[in-house]
């Protein structure tokens, strides 16, 4: 997997860009708030999923312009294929030419791995972070997932609403059951295949995590689940969360929301058996981030058996030699782009291949093989 050229036209600060990138590790570099991220945002919303930054399609678009326009050619390793974004008040995709009825027609086309500073919040931050790493990656894998993540969080919001609702009205609670039914049906799948995703990383968790220590710690990762997880199929699994939903009804009315469900779930990361949350250095939060991040690529490329593009916003600057080039060697023969304000000696060292990207205001000042 690799792109092959990428136009842009009104996105973020960009104005006009085109860029052809090697098909090694490419340097993006230049100050900081010229543009370097944006690009990168880019090349990871033909994903055909939202801005892994967090933001609105809206704020995609350059100040007063009507809409941004995104053009790739993207190798498959197959054959090569064009895609187009145009980013307004709806988002449109085309693929090889043809209009796609959603982006998310885009899911699993192309594949992309970030690794950018907020990576560390998937140690820091709440469950919601560590809930979309997960969800993020099987979006990718599994364009099914990504309709029935939807639907879930769409019968989440109705069930919610009706649980406000029965506080006044009263002659609604036998509709509770109906949407019980479809919540524990698509709890049930979401959770297991979560929790399959897991089992797949556990030994590249530890393979890459004794890599990046040396060796110090053993890093474990146990998925947190406010339903019991001893069912091993789904209509077992729907009838527990049925069974939960029933206990748990009156807290439910009581707080007028759901207690109970994968939107409350998490992950579990610990350190020779304590949180790394609490107890880890930064040092070791960073290192069991950067861990999770490249476990998902080996995953990506393992069940897919292509190797996704590389996207590293701005993270080895905050990382010391010994982890930069164990990072390095393990996406070597990958496509990569990284953002940074000065290429290091390392990365230089690394370059054949690729092509060296200076950027400053949103425009593309000078752009060199490193081959």
């Amino acid at each position: 997997m690799r792109v092959e050229s990428l136009k842009l036209r009104d996105f973020r600060n960009i104005e006009s860009m085109e860029i052809t990138p090697g098909s090694g590790v490419n340097v993006i570099y230049g100050e900081n708030a010229q543009g370097k991220s944006n690009l990168l945002e880019s090349i990871w919303l033909f994903t055909g999923l939202h801005s892994f930054r967090g933001s609105k399609d809206r704020e995609l678009v350059r100040f007063e312009r009507p809409e941004a326009e995104l053009k790739m050619t993207f190798h498959d390793d197959v054959r090569s294929r064009e895609a187009k974004l145009n980013i307004g008040e709806k988002k449109k995709a085309t693929l090889g030419g043809v209009a796609c009825d959603s982006p998310r027609r885009l899911i699993s086309e192309f594949l992309a791995i970030v690794f950018s500073p907020g990576n560390l919040e998937l140690i820091r931050g709440g469950p919601a972070e560590r809930r979309r790493f997960i969800d993020m990656t099987l979006c990718q894998l599994k364009p099914n997932y990504t309709s029935r993540l939807s639907q879930f969080h769409k019968i989440l919001k109705q069930r919610n609403i009706l649980l406000k609702d029965l506080t006044y009205h009263s002659e609604l609670y036998d509709t509770l059951e109906v949407w019980d039914e479809s919540f524990a049906s698509l709890s049930a799948y979401l959770v297991l295949e979560r929790r399959q995703y897991l089992e797949e990383m556990k030994p590249w968790l530890e393979e890459f995590y004794n890599g990046i220590s040396g060796g110090r710690e053993e890093m474990e990762i146990q998925y947190q689940t406010s339903c019991p997880l001893e069912s091993v199929t789904g209509p077992e699994l729907k009838e527990e969360f049925l069974q939960q939903l029933a206990r748990h009804r009156k807290d439910d009315l009581l707080a007028g929301f759901s207690t109970i469900g994968p939107h409350r779930d998490d992950l579990s990361v610990t350190l020779n058996g304590l949180a790394a949350k609490a107890y880890g250095s930064q040092g070791q939060q960073r290192s069991c981030a950067l861990t999770m991040k490249m476990a998902e690529a080996a995953v990506v490329k393992k069940q897919t058996g292509k190797q996704p593009v590389a996207l590293l916003d701005d993270v080895m600057s905050e990382l010391d030699i010994h982890r930069q080039d164990y990072i390095l060697n393990h996406i070597e023969g990958w496509q990569v782009f990284i953002t940074c304000c000065e290429p290091s000696e390392i990365l230089l060292s690394r370059c054949a291949g690729g092509n060296m990207f200076e950027i400053k205001d949103g425009k593309l000042c000078s752009s060199t093989s490193a081959s």
